[in-house]
């Protein structure tokens, strides 16, 4: 199919372009693997990859390939692919890190972000997730300064069904964690998750009263949603909040747009943290977990 159709497209055909040039060749050598490997080298660093997460992946596959010797009735080029292919596997956190639940009572989900990345959205589109296994949820809506966000998430809940705790703007969010979270426990429910207040930036008021809501919730999880067209930025706001914070995890939305693939490959990486959920589209289904191994097959092509 059009590579320009192609999710990573342009990291795709860069890849291929270090394949094609094993064609003829009978076994890897450090000779033959250095102008693939300045191509795959290149192919990351357009993805917007950060630089000594690059560094690091391309030693590992490089060191991994001159080890390698002849695999009968294996050419050289697909030797270097399924080396890739388990780099990339591995750099993404290898397996599917699952949401974990509370032993007893509510599980509490804390998302966190900065403006413009959808989490209010991301709120009823994880509720909906979540009730599809079987879950009852409730929302709690946080953000306090943009009374837009609170309606935005009432209206978001009745669409899946999901019901919505708020307690309007002048309560302190801490507060309305404490008093959602109550009300979550009497009608038993099994996950709350709260939408907190985005920024334009990160700043120390919003990052005291997050630590202030979580003080209060003890969540579970406490994922940050991050936009993938933001590419290696987004994974070193991962670091940043995690240092601050604390967090569980991420989500990565916008994975649909023209996004260049640094954000799926430097979050983990780059924070420790993994990945827990993409999103893929704007309907309230479009949220899944990640797949690194799905994910690498599609960086491939």
């Amino acid at each position: 199919h059009h590579h320009h159709h192609h999710m990573f497209g342009q990291l795709t055909g860069g890849l291929e372009a270090a394949w094609s040039k094993l064609k003829g060749e009978e076994v890897l050598t450090k000779d033959n693997i250095a102008e693939p490997m300045r191509d795959i080298r290149r192919a990351l660093l357009e993805a917007d990859v950060s630089l000594p997460v690059v560094r690091r992946f391309v030693q590992s596959v490089s060191d991994q390939a001159v080890g390698m010797g002849v695999i009968r009735g294996v050419k050289p080029d697909q030797q270097l692919v399924k080396i890739v292919h388990d780099e990339l596997v591995k750099l993404m956190g290898g397996e599917v890190s699952e949401l974990q639940f509370a032993k007893s009572g509510p599980t509490v989900i804390l998302l966190a972000g900065l403006q413009g990345v959808g989490k209010t959205t991301v709120c009823a589109k994880l509720a909906c997730y979540l009730k599809k296994q079987g879950k009852s949820c409730m929302l709690i809506a946080g953000d306090v300064y943009r009374p837009a966000a609170i309606d935005q998430l009432v209206i978001l809940g009745e669409q899946v069904g999901v019901p919505v705790y708020t307690a309007g703007t002048d309560v302190k969010p801490a507060d309305i964690a404490k008093q959602g979270l109550k009300e979550a426990k009497k009608n038993n429910v099994d996950v709350v998750i709260m939408d907190t207040a985005g920024r334009l930036q990160i700043d120390k008021g919003m990052m005291d009263e997050l630590k202030d809501v979580k003080k209060f919730l003890n969540p579970t999880e406490v994922l940050l949603v991050v936009d993938a067209m933001t590419g290696q930025e987004a994974a070193a706001l991962v670091t940043t909040f995690n240092v601050e914070i604390g967090i569980t995890g991420a989500i990565l939305t916008k994975l649909d747009g023209d996004s260049r693939g640094g954000a799926a490959l430097s979050v983990k990486e780059v924070s420790g943290k993994p990945i827990k959920l993409v999103g893929r589209g704007e309907r309230m289904e479009d949220l899944e977990p990640f797949y690194p191994d799905r994910m690498a097959g599609r960086i491939l092509g």
